[in-house]
């Protein structure tokens, strides 16, 4: 598996551990021990404690494109792995560095996490919600900048 990748697979899991705790324990600590536990040796542990911050510091934003671009689904209602892809993939398109990662391969990433972590339903409904993001994110981005 990819270090990105396999990075991905470790902030997505620990989303959804301090998703279950709502969000009342430290997430480095759950990073720290899941990448013992199932990432060892794993290269770039920078991109997967930068990722986890970035979304962290944009967790409300985030979730407010969650609800307009999927508004048929509360918040609340989203499966929790899905949330946390969701989470995931709109900071890639968004916030993230899109040299870096670019926008086709953020949306990639997401689908792949939801046809491991997830189901086929989840797969199409990740790929959807974010699509339509990608599809509006020039007008999403001038919203956030003013």
């Amino acid at each position: 598996m990819a270090s990105r990748h396999l990075g991905r697979s470790i902030v997505l899991q620990s989303l959804f551990e301090w998703d279950f705790y709502s969000h009342q324990v430290d997430l480095v600590k759950i990073i720290e021990r899941n990448l013992k536990m199932f990432a060892q040796g794993i290269s770039d542990l920078a991109f997967v404690f930068n990722l986890a911050k970035g979304i962290i510091e944009h967790l409300s934003e985030i979730d407010e494109i969650i609800r307009k671009a999927a508004c048929q689904w509360p918040l609340e209602q989203i499966n929790p792995i899905d949330r946390n892809i969701l989470r995931i993939g709109i900071y890639e398109l968004l916030f993230g560095n899109q040299e870096e990662v670019p926008p086709k391969v953020a949306i990639n990433e997401a689908v792949e996490l939801a046809k491991t972590f997830s189901g086929d339903s989840s797969r199409k409904f990740v790929n959807g919600v974010l699509g339509t993001i990608y599809k509006e994110r020039e007008e999403i981005i001038k919203e956030k900048k003013s």
